[in-house]
């Protein structure tokens, strides 16, 4: 190893590991007319936005500042969510690279005047950037995966950030194909 590599190297320091329930959060809310859709139920984007903004939080929290959506990965929604349900948005860390890390967030939601059991009404993963004052990404604390779940999520992470790269390499090769045979969209 040249000696400006080992400089570089012991010039950043190892930014110590955080439990993935450091940083897991819930975030609840009622659901009213104002979030209804034209069919009557809760309008998708609401509900996108409160998986937005717990997993902010939980990006937030565990890198230790600022922290930006760069991706939405497979938002799914199971049932429609109704007026007077009580939405919970359960969010965590599942995997951190660099300066991004996954966030994985499941929705349940129960009706606020009973005692039944929560459903799953939706989950999504969405990747986060940390970003400094300048905007800038700045590196972000390893997760350490506590339960077998937890290693279960870290995992499935893994793969869907092999996928998001090799989908993003696969158009970047298309385009400049197509490029390079004069078909410039």
């Amino acid at each position: 190893m040249t000696d400006q590599a080992q400089a570089t190297e012991t010039d950043t320091p190892e930014i110590p590991g955080k439990p993935t329930s450091a940083s897991r959060t819930t975030l609840s809310h009622i659901m009213t007319h104002n979030d209804t859709n034209l069919l009557g139920t809760v309008h998708g984007g609401v509900i996108m936005k409160l998986v937005d903004d717990a997993a902010g939080a939980v990006a937030g929290r565990h890198s230790g500042g600022p922290a930006v959506t760069a991706s939405m990965d497979e938002m799914a929604f199971l049932e429609p969510v109704r007026v007077g349900d009580l939405v919970h948005v359960k969010a965590q860390v599942n995997w951190t690279g660099r300066t991004s890390m996954e966030v994985g967030v499941r929705v349940l939601a129960e009706r606020w005047n009973e005692s039944t059991p929560a459903t799953q009404v939706g989950s999504a993963y969405l990747v986060f950037a940390a970003v400094d004052s300048d905007g800038k990404p700045r590196r972000v604390p390893p997760v350490h995966p506590e339960t077998e779940k937890d290693k279960r999520r870290y995992q499935e992470a893994q793969i869907r950030r092999t996928h998001r790269l090799a989908r993003r390499r696969e158009i970047m090769e298309l385009r400049e194909r197509r490029t390079a045979e004069g078909l410039d969209d």
